[in-house]
């Protein structure tokens, strides 16, 4: 049996319901694997248990089947695969790649979110300690496939990033790239937000011979206060009896063309019908959308 040339994924984080903004990217996800006959993962990326609300994976699963989609396989839960993490985390640590951290926040208040290296040589012991990559000074650059060229000095602009947290919670920029290898992901269509994590990922890529997958960012779908619609703002979670007319929105808000008065039923009518309609060149290049545009 010949593997998909497309494996894409969806990977919602359980710290709250779906919302219309989760509702864009994962329909944009979906629609790129479908059209081209490819296979479409779902993953819950449930890393940090302190910040995981009650009942959502079982929510987040609920809201996809009710909006007519079908994910390839089992779910992959992340809290499933810590043994995985750690033996990554050893070896980078043995190989002299990552160091231990015990910078405070405190500390690091006026580095603008850029590690200056405090710790790079300190030689800390890893009990009570958070563990950093080490970075090159280097740019690494790619071609997003609606956003464009995106580059990124990760000494100048990033810094050492944190791979494990001080409370010994994995980070998600080593999970995100061990799972999609893992996984065989070619394809990762996902929220603008995510664009300024995906050279630390590409770093982390080469440094594991692992190869690059395709990058396609969605705009990000704003409130009218600017913020993005998410869980911290208390977005609304989507209402399953809904499904049809937000699946018509998120489609406009994705540039796609719908014939005037069509009819689609079920939403998997639609869904389906989309994919065979998906132009992922029709996607607005743009990092945000006001969510008011789209109503």
């Amino acid at each position: 049996m010949n593997t998909p040339a497309y494996i894409g994924r969806f990977a919602p984080t359980p710290s709250g319901y779906l919302h219309f903004g989760s509702l864009v990217a994962a329909l944009a996800s979906y629609l790129d694997a479908r059209a081209v006959n490819g296979r479409w993962l779902l993953r819950m990326e449930d890393l940090d248990p302190p910040r995981e609300v009650a009942g959502a994976q079982a929510a987040i699963l609920k809201a996809l089947e009710s909006y007519g989609f079908e994910w390839d396989g089992e779910l992959v839960r992340q809290s499933e695969r810590h043994s995985e993490y750690a033996a990554l985390v050893d070896r980078l640590l043995s190989q002299g790649l990552a160091y231990a951290c015990i910078c405070s926040r405190k500390q690091l208040e006026g580095s603008h979110g850029i590690y200056p290296g405090t710790c790079r040589n300190a030689g800390h012991g890893f009990t009570d300690a958070a563990i950093r990559l080490r970075v090159p000074e280097l740019t690494y650059h790619f071609i997003d496939r609606v956003q464009g060229d995106y580059r990124q000095h990760l000494g100048r602009e990033v810094g050492d990033f944190v791979i494990r947290r001080r409370d010994g919670l994995f980070a998600y920029q080593l999970a995100v790239v061990l799972d999609d290898a893992w996984q065989g992901v070619t394809d990762i269509v996902r929220g603008a937000d995510l664009l300024d994590s995906t050279p630390r990922q590409l770093y982390l890529q080469e440094l594991l011979g692992f190869s690059q997958p395709r990058y396609l960012h969605v705009p990000l779908i704003t409130q009218p206060d600017g913020h993005k619609l998410g869980k911290s703002y208390r977005s609304p979670p989507l209402p399953a009896d809904q499904a049809t007319p937000l699946l018509i929105r998120a489609l406009r808000a994705l540039g796609q063309t719908l014939p005037d008065g069509a009819n689609y039923g079920h939403p998997a009518e639609l869904l389906r019908w989309a994919s065979q309609h998906w132009d992922a060149t029709r996607i607005p290049r743009r990092l945000t959308m006001a969510e008011a545009q789209l109503r």
